[in-house]
C-alpha cells in the first residue's frame, strides 16, 4: 500500500462516517434564491428565505409526482434525479412530510378495492363437483373470478410501489433507497403513524427481495482493496473500534478473514461485513483476538471465530443479511481450510447489565414478603465484607447494584471483590441468555441474532472484555455461540417455531 492510500484511510479513521442527518444539516444551510422576480424589496431576509425554501420543498414533491406518474424514459430519468438531489436538501421536518404525503396520498385505491370486493363476494361459485374448475367447461365458469382476482392484486399495490421499482433500477437508486428507509424509521421511533408504517413494511419488503443472496457478491476484504473500501470497514466497525493502521492491517492479515457482502449498486461499500480469527481453540476473550501477537500459523487452525459483524447500513435494520453471511463465509472456510471443524463466535452482551441493574433496582422496590434475593447466602456474606471500603448497602443486592452501576469499575481493581462478584455475574448471566424472553425470543438482541441462525450457546467467558465498554455492557463477560454445521437447521426451526435455546451441559449448569 502506497503512502497516500495510507494516510488517505488514517485521516479518514479519524472521522465519523457522514449520516444521512448530517449531510442534509449542511445542505440546509443553504440560502436558495427567491424564484419569483416580483417579490417585495421590503420583505426580510428570514422572509425570502422561507418562501424560497417552500418553493424547494413544492418542487421536490413535484419531482417526486413526476417520478410516479411519468412513462417516458428521458423525462423519467430526469424526474428521478431531480427528486432524489431535492430530498437530501430538505429538513429532517420537511422529509418527515415528504413521506407522509407519499405514505397517504400515493397509497392504494381503497374505494377501488371495496368495490372489487364487493363484486367477487356477489359471484356464486359454479354448481357441482370443485375439480370442476381444473376442465375446459371450469375455465369458462371460473372467469369472472380470475378477472376480479386480478384487479384485486393490481389495485393492492400502492402507488408508492411505482416509485420504488423505478428508484431500484435508477443508478444510485438502491443507496437513496436505504437512505430514505433511515429516515422512515428515525420518525416511527418519534411517533408510530400507521401510514408511515405501512409504507415502511413495504420498502422493507421490497428490499428483502432486491437485496437476497443471489444478487450478492461475496468479497474477502484484504489489505490491498482501495482506500475508499478499507475505509468503510473502519469507520462502520461497530463491535470493537479500530484503532489504527496497524489494528486495521492486523485484522485483514495472517490468520485473519473479513467479509463483506457488496452489491452492484454500491459498489466499494459492503452493506455487512464480518471478522473472522482462525485459531487452535476457541478464544475466551477479546484480548486474545486483537492483540496477541503472534498469530499462529494458519496450518494449525482448527476454528474459525466470529468476533464481529458490523452492518454500514441504518436503512436496512431488520433485515437480517447477517444469517445469510454467516452461513456462506462458514462455507467458503469449510472448503478453503479443510481442516476447520469449529465456528464459534466470541460475542458482546449488550443487554445485560442495563437488564440487570433494572432488575437490582425493583427488587428494592417491592416489598419484602414477594422479593427475590439474587444472591445466595454465602455470596451475600462474603460481599458484604469484601466492598464495606468501596460503598456500603443495607443488603447484599443493594451493594451489588453500587459497584456494577459505579462509572469507575472500582471492583475489577480487587481481586477479592471480583472473586466474590464472579459465580452471581456468571449464574445470572447464564439465567440472562438461557431464560430472559420477549415475545418468546431471547431478550439479548445479539443473542437473538445467532439463535435464530442456527447457533446454540457454548460457553461464557469471565473478564473476557475489559475495556470500558465491555465492563459497562456486561461486566466484562462475553459468550461463545457455536456454530455445528449439522444442527444448525435445526437448531433455528426449533428456535423459531418453539423459542427453545439450545445450550451446552457447561453453560446450563449455571442454572
Amino acid at each position: 500500500m502506497n503512502k497516500k492510500k495510507a494516510l488517505s484511510i488514517l485521516m479518514r479513521t479519524r472521522m465519523h462516517p457522514p449520516s444521512p442527518t448530517t449531510t442534509t444539516n449542511k445542505m440546509n444551510q443553504m440560502q436558495f434564491p427567491p424564484l419569483d422576480a416580483d417579490n417585495k424589496a421590503s420583505s426580510s431576509s428570514s422572509q425570502d428565505a422561507s418562501a424560497s425554501f417552500h418553493v424547494d420543498f413544492a418542487r421536490v414533491k413535484e419531482s417526486m409526482h413526476n417520478a410516479i406518474s411519468m412513462n417516458k424514459i428521458e423525462i423519467l430519468d430526469a424526474a428521478l434525479d431531480d427528486f432524489s438531489e431535492g430530498y437530501f436538501g430538505l429538513s429532517n421536518e420537511n422529509r418527515r412530510v415528504l413521506l407522509l404525503t407519499l405514505a397517504t396520498q400515493y397509497d392504494l385505491n381503497r374505494k377501488q378495492v371495496r368495490e372489487l370486493m364487493k363484486q367477487y363476494l356477489g359471484l356464486d361459485l359454479p354448481n357441482g363437483d370443485e375439480s370442476v374448475e381444473n376442465t375446459h367447461e371450469g375455465e369458462g365458469s371460473f372467469s369472472s373470478f380470475y378477472r376480479i382476482e386480478r384487479n384485486l392484486r393490481h389495485s393492492l399495490k400502492p402507488m408508492y410501489e411505482v416509485l420504488f421499482e423505478r428508484l431500484n433500477t435508477h443508478p444510485g437508486g438502491l443507496r437513496f433507497l436505504s437512505i430514505m428507509r433511515a429516515d422512515i424509521l428515525s420518525f416511527l421511533a418519534d411517533e408510530n403513524i400507521a401510514s408511515i408504517r405501512a409504507l415502511d413494511s413495504y420498502l422493507k419488503e421490497k428490499l428483502i427481495t432486491w437485496l437476497s443472496p443471489a444478487n450478492l457478491q461475496l468479497h474477502n476484504i484484504t489489505w490491498d482493496d482501495p482506500a475508499s473500501l478499507l475505509e468503510k470497514i473502519v469507520a462502520y466497525e461497530a463491535v470493537h473500534p479500530i484503532s489504527n493502521l496497524l489494528d486495521l492491517k492486523r485484522r485483514l492479515g495472517i490468520g485473519r478473514r473479513c467479509f463483506g457482502y457488496l452489491h452492484p449498486a454500491i459498489p466499494e461499500e459492503p452493506l455487512i461485513f464480518i471478522e473472522v480469527a482462525l485459531m487452535k481453540n476457541v478464544a475466551q476473550t477479546i484480548q486474545e483476538v486483537l492483540w496477541d501477537e503472534p498469530p499462529m500459523p494458519e496450518s494449525e487452525a482448527t476454528c474459525a471465530l466470529f468476533y464481529s459483524i458490523s452492518s454500514t447500513q441504518p436503512g436496512l435494520s431488520g433485515i437480517n443479511l447477517g444469517k445469510f453471511l454467516i452461513k456462506r463465509v462458514i462455507d467458503v472456510v469449510r472448503r478453503d481450510m479443510p481442516k476447520i471443524s469449529t465456528f464459534a463466535t466470541l460475542s458482546p452482551i449488550p443487554g445485560y447489565m442495563q437488564w440487570l441493574l433494572a432488575k437490582l433496582a425493583s427488587i428494592e422496590r417491592c416489598d419484602s414478603t414477594f422479593r427475590e434475593n439474587l444472591l445466595k447466602p454465602e455470596e451475600e456474606t462474603a460481599l458484604l465484607g469484601a466492598a464495606k471500603e468501596y460503598t456500603t448497602g443495607k443488603n447484599g443486592m443493594e451493594v451489588m447494584c453500587n459497584l456494577l452501576s459505579s462509572s469507575s469499575h472500582d471492583w475489577t481493581k480487587s481481586d477479592e471483590l471480583s472473586l466474590f462478584l464472579k459465580a452471581p455475574l456468571m449464574r445470572l448471566c447464564a439465567r440472562y441468555l438461557l431464560e430472559e424472553k420477549k415475545r418468546g425470543k431471547a431478550l439479548d438482541s445479539v443473542g437473538n441474532f445467532h439463535l435464530q441462525n442456527g447457533a446454540m450457546v457454548g460457553r461464557i467467558n469471565w473478564m473476557a472484555d475489559r475495556s470500558e465498554k465491555g465492563l459497562k455492557q456486561s461486566a466484562g463477560i462475553m459468550v461463545n455461540y457455536i456454530y455445528k454445521v449439522e444442527n444448525i437447521e435445526e437448531n433455528a426451526h426449533s428456535y423459531f417455531s418453539e423459542g427453545q435455546i439450545q445450550a451446552s451441559d457447561e453453560v446450563r449448569t449455571y442454572v
